[in-house]
This record gives structure tokens, sequence and C-alpha cells, in this order.
């Protein structure tokens, strides 16, 4: 049964920014050069996914694929609220597994006027679990 246009574009509406975050990442991490720190990598192990799952769901009109992606909505605003408040110096350094690699709370590179990357990705993930959750709301069996 095809879902209610209202309701499926809110599942598009997700899948763009899970594909236009996951494009960023890809950007700045291969043609940039520039290496993610561990805290950046748990944040695409959330990201990448979701722009397949939802992209499927959308195309299929799938509810059920915003069951499955909400919840890695959900773990990636909690990895990107950690990472922000560690920008923010909110927390302790030696809270976070930071080991070797690039530094988790010195971010070198920022866009839109000075807004660093942990920032932006809170952003997505919190849009995309508020896009799937209004989804959800309108779908309803």
């Amino acid at each position: 049964m095809p879902l209610h246009p209202a309701a499926w574009r809110w599942l598009v509406a997700a899948w763009l920014i899970a594909m236009a975050a996951t494009l960023g990442a890809l950007f700045i991490g291969e043609v940039m050069g520039m290496t993610p720190c561990l805290l950046c990598w748990y944040q695409r192990i959330c990201m990448f996914p979701l722009a397949a799952i939802l992209g499927m769901a959308a195309f299929m009109e799938d509810r059920r694929g915003a069951l499955y992606a909400l919840p890695l909505a959900i773990v990636g605003v909690g990895f990107a609220a950690t990472h922000s408040a560690l920008v923010l110096q909110w927390v302790p350094v030696w809270w976070l597994p930071c080991g070797a690699g690039p530094s988790c709370s010195n971010q070198a590179l920022t866009q839109l006027h000075g807004v660093q990357l942990p920032f932006l990705s809170l952003a997505a993930f919190l849009a995309i679990a508020a896009c799937l959750a209004l989804h959800l709301r309108k779908t309803r069996p």
C-alpha cells in the first residue's frame, strides 16, 4: 500500500539529509585528505548505513525502513553530542576514547562561517531523527 504523500516527504527528507552528510564526510576524508578522529568514525558508522536504508525505504515506500533507521539516528545523536561537548570543552578529554590519530577535541576544519563538523553532524542526526519520528507518526498502523 503506497504511503500518504506527506508521510513519504518526511522519509525522503531524512534520506536526503543522510545522503548529504555521507557525501560531505566522504568528500572531506577522501578528496580533502582529512583523517577522521575516532568519534568521527563512530558517527560515520551510524550515518553511512542511514543513506542506504532510508533510500531503499523511500523508494520502496516501506515504513519498516524508518523503524530500522531510527535507532541508528539516535545512537548517532549520542556520538555527535558527545563529540560536540568535547569540542566545547564541556567534558574532560580523558573521558573519551580518542587515542592515536587525530584529536577528537581539536577540530581544525570549520564550515559555514566557523561551524565545526561535530555540530553539523549533530544537526544532521537530529534532523534525521525528527523526520523519521514525524514519518512514523503519520504512518501509524
